[in-house]
């Protein structure tokens, strides 16, 4: 039996290659193959446990849905979801908050506790509920300030501020005086060490950005040391927290068998193997146990993503990059038709190799441009469009109206980084940052990971208007597009600047359009992330759409926030090991 050898991405000296960067391997490796965090017995042990307690929860919600004692309601809603089980309870957590929102507007909200205040505040407008900002009034101070004595008091009030949007101006006084006291307070270490980590925690990433599954992790850790906690509540969410993460470890066991396979046809040294931090990225989007096949289908899309980023900002020539881009749009047809007749055969086991051996040999597939491709550029196109055309075939036998799209987001994605060759081969900078993000949006990929999730997960619940309106960058996508296009901008700066070859960056761009250092370019810059946050918690409250399809969108830009945070930790992945290990390998 003959072992293929992966073929090199340039075999021929024909053009001059750009000398690539050389990338940290991946901390991982194929432990995923092996890793199981829990035995079948053990996993059943712990499903059966918690089925009777979700139950329990579920009746202890309803109680307090009897109940009058609004603190305790919001109290409950605010420790479900930050323990991460709430989306076992949708329907009556979206009860449970209309039922404050109409009380509330009886009397306009009015209560004269500023914790109580802040807190109701926080979830209506998390959950899309419009809600003024005017409540905070009555709590102005002499100065004008709303403040407090009580730090945890102070603590709620910040976060609730970061549901801001444009021209609200008492929220923006909010954030600037409780950051400036928080941080006093931290320095002064007087604070309990809980709530001092709280505020440590909302100083870095307030309450409505963070990301879901990450912020359980660590809130089931920070209840479990409350004097107030609830031990059935408790236990649920560790429960369904290691459930969870047996099935994430089976999802990645499932994608790095299909890797392996996919590098045996191609040497990958030219791009990053970031297999298990594009998983954690889709997690970090849509996080729900029932969800496996959306995160392995979009993992699977966003390495092609990696690909297209790596090979045209890093590896190809201009020339190649041309050829590519033009060999991708016009290959469609011919390679959807031989594997339609792949699959009537019954040889889709082997269609990978027999379509790379058709693609190489077979100049009909495009006379015009299959003779200038490199062996290797021909089986990596042959590769993302096979494993494209499975994604599809998958989601028709699903019955997912909207499998045909996955094909044109490819496409479209390896098109936007191919708008940015010009720029690099140009050392072109854009006259301003609006001007840059025009292109750059695009290839965030944010707008991708939004409808990929969107079509896979909803399925034909999202609808075909719901689709194109994401397609049409709405606020609330756009903003998510900025918040990863600046966060990681600002993050890989310093590095990319060590390479002569790079497409400059929105840092470049800011320091050209104000004359600026690069400090200062950051803090604009920063300042237009804001602007971003406040688009995205607008849309929010102003789109008539179901707000599991919203706050899809919202989770884009918090896992993108999270990734760029403090460096580029997708490049850098060793970063990102520990919060990893505690995703998939620790369990609670």
């Amino acid at each position: 039996m003959t072992t293929s050898v992966p073929v090199p991405l340039a075999s021929q000296p024909q053009a001059p290659q750009r000398k690539p960067r050389t990338y940290t391997p991946s901390p991982w490796g194929d432990f995923f193959l092996h890793h199981t965090p829990c035995t079948p017995s053990q996993l059943l042990s712990m499903k059966e446990r918690a089925k009777v307690k979700e139950q329990q929860v579920r009746q202890i919600i309803q109680e307090t849905m009897a109940s009058s004692n609004l603190l305790r309601k919001l109290e409950l809603v605010d420790t479900l979801q930050r323990l991460g089980v709430d989306y076992r309870y949708y329907e009556e957590i979206d009860q449970l908050l209309r039922s404050v929102y109409d009380d509330g507007d009886k009397d306009g909200g009015g209560s004269d506790d500023l914790y109580l205040t802040s807190l109701r505040f926080y979830l209506l407008r998390k959950h899309g509920y419009t809600t003024s900002s005017d409540v905070f009034e009555k709590f102005r101070d002499e100065r004008g300030s709303v403040s407090s004595d009580d730090a945890s008091c102070l603590l709620m009030l910040y976060d609730a501020a970061h549901t801001r949007t444009h021209g609200e101006e008492i929220l923006d006084d909010i954030i600037a005086w409780s950051k400036s006291r928080l941080q006093s307070l931290l320095e002064e270490k007087n604070l309990e060490p809980e709530l001092a980590e709280e505020v440590r925690c909302a100083l870095e990433t307030p309450r409505f950005r963070r990301v879901k599954r990450v912020e359980a992790r660590r809130y089931i850790s920070a209840y479990e040391k409350k004097g107030g906690r609830d031990g059935t509540i408790l236990e649920f969410a560790k429960l369904d927290y290691n459930i969870s993460q047996a099935i994430y470890c089976d999802e990645l066991k499932e994608l790095t068998v299909w890797w392996k396979d996919f590098q045996s046809h191609i040497d990958m040294r030219f791009t990053r193997d970031r297999l298990v931090e594009l998983h954690f990225w889709m997690l970090g989007v849509i996080h729900e146990p029932y969800y496996s096949y959306s995160r392995i289908m979009m993992t699977k899309f966003f390495i092609f993503g990696n690909f297209f980023d790596d090979l045209y900002d890093n590896y190809g020539t201009t020339e190649e990059s041309d050829v590519f881009t033009a060999a991708m749009e016009r290959s469609v047809t011919f390679i959807s038709n031989y594997y339609t007749a792949s699959i009537i055969s019954g040889v889709d086991k082997i269609f990978t190799i027999s379509l790379i051996k058709k693609i190489h040999n077979d100049d009909r597939w495009d006379e015009q441009i299959a003779h200038q491709l490199s062996a290797g550029l021909k089986v990596l196109l042959a590769s993302i469009l096979n494993a494209t055309n499975k994604i599809e075939e998958e989601l028709k036998l699903q019955g997912n109206m909207h499998a045909e799209l996955v094909k044109k987001m490819v496409i479209d994605t390896a098109k936007s980084y191919h708008a940015e060759v010009k720029w690099r081969d140009e050392h072109f900078v854009p006259a301003t940052v609006e001007d840059h993000l025009q292109i750059s949006i695009p290839s965030s990929g944010c707008m991708q990971i939004t409808n990929l999730a969107l079509i896979s997960s909803r399925g034909n619940m999202t609808t075909r208007e719901d689709v194109e309106w994401v397609f049409t960058f709405p606020k609330i996508v756009r903003g998510a597009c900025i918040v990863g296009r600046i966060c990681n901008d600002i993050m890989s700066h310093e590095r990319e600047q060590a390479s002569l070859d790079h497409v400059a960056s929105t840092v470049q761009t800011c320091m050209k359009q104000y004359g600026v250092t690069t400090e200062e370019a950051n803090e604009k810059l920063r300042a237009v992330i804001e602007m971003a946050w406040m688009d995205i918690v607008q849309d929010n409250l102003e789109q008539e759409r179901p707000i599991a399809l919203l706050d899809t969108m919202i989770n884009v830009a918090r896992i993108a926030d999270f990734i760029y945070k403090r460096e580029d930790a997708y490049t850098l992945s060793f970063s990102l090991k520990g919060i990893i290990g505690s995703m998939y390998v620790y369990s609670v």
